[in-house]
């Protein structure tokens, strides 16, 4: 039986869970019976809920499920966390067939769920659609080989480049359908990152959970549209405290500006394990190498400005070759605009 179908389904219910499931993974999964008929699906719906394997076998209560297969995106656990080990009810349950899009990188399963599965005689099918898979769960991976976070920039400017006017004028580069996929993008992020910069100038809501404002001599008024929802995190040079509903963090300094390196391990111990960078060309420029991932949306429109702002705007070259490399993975369109996504090639 070809699996390739089965798993881009397991692909798409995964997805139910983006925004939920942070630290654990997106996971999906179907059953199929001893016929190969479609039975039971299932996702891991939230962090601390049952994984996606347990949600599917769990709808079943006849035991139709007994010699069919079990298809899911990533290896099934094998240690008790905050579910049991979705192996031993897979075993229990008498699946003949596992197929699987990806070994675990936890190390804490990482090859024993499958070694588990083999053990009790279930036939274990590995590496369908990986690749896919693999980009699904590209934040748990880079938080479990890596442990540090998952930065993306969220960005939109027009043909030529420029995120604003040269007064400041920005609203609206992009279209209505345009920002309402970013929406869905920021949702997919433990927390959003802006400047005090952005606050002044645009005086965003940025609604999410969790919000991350680097403002270095806390020029922003607290009682800005950005700061009456969400978990505030606010880095600075001076205060580190929690008053107000906000955790004011005390961050060092180097060449004048927040020490960037040391912001992204504070999230990553505070448990934010993902963050979507909303911001200026500054801030853009200088995160870029610690940057995983670039939303880019491009409006038909043309300034002709010179001194209009530009989406990364943080240093000279002499030469065209010092450039940071990216590889355009997808183009979407959402009319009249489009987005690139887009990965670095090397950082």
């Amino acid at each position: 039986m070809q699996y390739d179908e089965l798993m881009k389904k397991c692909i798409k219910l995964a997805k139910q869970g983006e925004g939920f499931t942070a630290p654990n993974p997106l996971v999906g999964c179907v059953v199929l019976d001893k016929d190969g008929n479609e039975i039971s699906t299932g996702y891991h719906h939230k962090y601390g809920e049952n994984h996606a394997e347990r949600d599917a076998l769990l709808k079943l209560t006849d035991g139709e499920e007994k010699g069919g297969t079990l298809i899911v995106n990533l290896e099934p656990c094998s240690h008790f966390g905050k579910t049991p080990p979705c192996a031993d009810l897979i075993i229990e349950r008498g699946i003949k067939t596992v197929v699987i899009g990806m070994a675990d990188v936890n190390p804490i399963v990482a090859g024993n769920g499958i070694r588990k599965l083999q053990k009790a005689g279930i036939k274990v099918i590995e590496n369908v659609l990986e690749g896919e898979c693999k980009k699904l769960n590209e934040v748990f991976i880079k938080n479990m080989t890596e442990k540090k976070t998952f930065v993306a920039i969220k960005t939109a400017s027009t043909l030529d480049g420029k995120i604003a006017a040269s007064n400041g004028s920005s609203k609206w580069i992009t279209s209505d359908k345009a920002r309402e996929e970013v929406k869905k993008i920021r949702n997919r992020y433990d927390a959003i990152m802006t400047t005090s910069s952005t606050i002044l100038a645009d005086n965003p809501t940025m609604l999410h959970r969790k919000k991350i404002i680097l403002d270095r001599a806390l020029k922003t008024n607290l009682e800005a549209q950005i700061y009456k929802d969400g978990e505030i995190y606010l880095f600075n040079t001076t205060l580190d405290m929690f008053e107000g509903g906000i955790n004011f963090i005390k961050t060092p300094v180097i060449n004048e500006k927040l020490n960037l390196e040391f912001i992204l391990k504070k999230a990553f111990d505070l448990g934010i394990k993902s963050i979507l960078v909303e911001a200026g060309s500054h801030l853009n420029g200088e995160i870029l190498k610690y940057t995983d991932k670039i939303y880019h949306f491009i409006a038909p429109k043309i300034t002709g400005d010179n001194s209009s702002l530009s989406c990364f705007d943080f240093r000279k070259i002499d030469n065209i070759n010092d450039s940071f490399n990216f590889k355009i993975v997808q183009i979407d369109t959402f009319e009249p605009d489009i987005l690139l996504t887009y990965y670095p090639i090397s950082k």
